[in-house]
C-alpha cells in the first residue's frame, strides 16, 4: 500500500562541523588552482583534527598556490580564531599534495575529437530529486535544515548570539498528509557554545533568533517540538571533538 501520511526528516551540518571544515578547505584549494589553470586535475582530500589540518591527494596543474595560506584563511573565515577552539587562523601543520601518479594520469584525461573528455576513476551513485514543495525545488525538510545552520552562522558572526561557536547541526522533521507537507513536527538544533553560558540562554536565543526567523509561522503549531542541545552541554566540538 502506498504511504500517504508520514514524517520525513533531514539533517544539515554547519560550516564549523569537522566534515564541512574539511570540505571547505578542499574546495578552497580547488578554486585557487582552477583560477590559474582551468585544465588542472585535482584530487584533494583534507583531514582536520585538534590543532592540525592535513591536505593530501594528487594534483596535476601549472598553478602555483600557497597551500598553507589557503588552509589558514579558510579556517579563520569559518570562525576558528581562538586556540581554545582547536583550529585557528595561525600556522597549522599540513602535508603537501603530490602529482597524479603516472599510471593514473593518462586515464583521467582522455582526448576526444577536438576537445577533452574528463572521466573519473571512482564510480559512485547519488540519490537526488527535484520537487515543488519549495521555490528552490528542494524537499522542505532539507531546505529548512540548511537555512537553520546558515542562520546559526549569521547570528554567531554578527554577534547576535555571541556565545555560539562554529560547530552545529540541525534536523527538521516534516509531517506529510496525502503526500503534502502540512507542518513541522520537530526541530532539533545542537550548537557548540562558550563554557559559561546557561542552557536557558542557549535555548531561548536559538529559538527566538534562529528557529522562528527561519521556520514560517504557518508551518508550526502547538504540537511542534523544539529540541535545543538535547544531549546537554556542547563545549568541545569541531575538529577537537572529532576528525574528518
Amino acid at each position: 500500500m502506498e504511504m500517504k501520511d508520514y514524517i520525513f526528516t533531514s539533517e544539515s551540518v554547519s560550516e564549523g562541523h569537522p566534515d564541512k571544515v574539511a570540505d571547505q578547505v578542499s574546495d578552497a584549494i580547488l578554486d585557487a588552482i582552477l583560477a590559474q589553470d582551468p585544465r588542472s586535475r585535482v584530487a584533494c582530500e583534507t583531514l582536520v583534527t585538534t590543532g592540525m589540518a592535513v591536505i593530501a591527494g594528487e594534483i596535476t596543474t601549472n598553478a602555483i598556490v600557497d597551500y598553507p595560506k589557503i588552509v589558514r584563511e579558510t579556517i579563520k573565515e569559518i570562525g576558528y580564531n581562538d586556540s581554545a577552539w582547536a583550529l585557528t587562523g595561525k600556522p597549522v601543520p599540513f602535508s603537501p599534495l603530490s602529482i597524479n601518479s603516472p599510471p593514473i594520469s593518462p586515464r583521467v584525461l582522455m582526448k576526444g575529437r577536438g576537445s577533452s573528455r574528463i572521466r573519473g576513476r571512482r564510480p559512485g551513485a547519488d540519490v537526488r530529486y527535484a520537487c515543488t514543495e519549495t521555490p528552490e525545488l528542494m524537499p522542505m525538510s532539507i531546505l529548512l535544515s540548511h537555512k537553520l545552520v546558515k542562520k546559526l552562522a549569521d547570528v554567531r558572526k554578527g554577534g547576535i548570539l555571541d556565545f555560539l561557536r562554529p560547530d552545529s547541526k540541525s534536523q527538521v522533521s516534516i509531517r506529510y498528509e496525502n503526500d503534502r507537507p502540512v507542518h513541522v513536527d520537530t526541530v532539533v538544533i545542537s550548537s557548540q557554545h562558550t563554557p559559561e553560558v546557561s542552557y536557558e540562554t542557549i535555548k531561548e536565543g536559538i529559538i527566538e533568533e534562529v528557529v522562528k526567523k527561519i521556520i514560517p509561522a504557518e508551518l508550526m503549531n502547538d504540537s511542534t517540538r523544539f529540541l535545543i542541545n538535547p544531549t546537554g552541554r556542547f563545549v568541545i566540538g569541531g575538529p577537537m571533538g572529532d576528525c574528518a
